[in-house]
């Protein structure tokens, strides 16, 4: 189907939306294309979706969602499977927001990740201790989804399916419940993972490859102190992504 550049919605008879809310939440999506939450190809959640995980009106997500199909970043597609779909990682534009919502959120962004790696670590001691013959053969045939899969989207759909495999081996939902509300204060698209820019990109799916083959390995030899460790550790990437896009959009052009 032809991809359709221009406003997601026509804004006729529309509300009048806040204009700094609606700039706040236009650069928080651009921010979140920028540092690989939603890499190209990918769709975003439908506007509903996108309101409740923002806390903000669906005429919110909508302008926002208009602007970025204006700076290039979007493409809106029509009929059966639309929807909006990411064009462009880092667009012109994009510095001054990434700019603007990562210096700000820094320190809360650091905070959290280290919750989130602790929970990590909890959670892959649980696996340790409790995978059934049933969790390991789901865990290594996700291990080997990973290691084929190709670079970008394909590689950040086979880490989060590793991912909820680990979390799923605890057999214990309310972990694998409190982890996806701290993951989702740093992504909108969790349980998938941030995947930084192209530049480094493949670099650091390998060094993830080898952090999840020392991770499964601990998990199915029932090693918990070793999982809790190597996955705790293994959440740094994702302080690394965010602290590299903060530099970038601080780079003189």
């Amino acid at each position: 189907m032809t991809a359709k550049r221009g406003p997601v919605a026509s804004t006729l008879a529309q509300p009048i939306v806040s204009t700094s809310r609606s700039d706040e939440i236009t650069d928080r999506l651009i921010t979140a294309i920028a540092v690989g939450e939603y890499l190209p190809g990918s769709r975003l959640p439908p506007e509903r979706t996108l309101a409740a995980s923002l806390k903000v009106g669906r005429m919110t997500v909508r302008q926002a969602l208009a602007t970025l199909v204006e700076k290039g970043l979007l493409e809106t597609q029509r009929g059966r499977g639309g929807g909006s779909f990411v064009r462009e990682q880092w667009g012109p534009e994009s510095d001054a927001p990434v700019r603007r919502t990562l210096s700000a959120r820094l320190d809360e962004l650091r905070d959290t990740l280290e919750a989130v790696g602790w929970m990590h670590g909890t959670i892959a001691k649980a696996a340790a201790e409790r995978r059934t013959p049933d969790d390991i053969a789901r865990l290594e045939s996700c291990l080997d989804g990973y290691r084929v899969a190709e670079s970008g989207l394909a590689s950040q759909k086979a880490d989060e399916r590793l991912h909820l495999a680990i979390g799923h081996s605890t057999h214990n939902s309310t972990l694998q419940a409190l982890l996806l509300d701290l993951e989702s204060r740093i992504s909108i698209s969790a349980p998938a993972h941030l995947w930084g820019a192209p530049d480094g990109m493949r670099e650091m799916e390998l060094r993830a490859l080898g952090d999840h083959e020392r991770l499964v390995r601990a998990i199915v030899e029932a090693r918990p102190d070793d999982a809790s460790r190597i996955a705790t550790e293994h959440v740094h990437i994702d302080l690394e992504l965010i602290e590299t896009a903060l530099a970038r959009s601080l780079a003189p052009r």
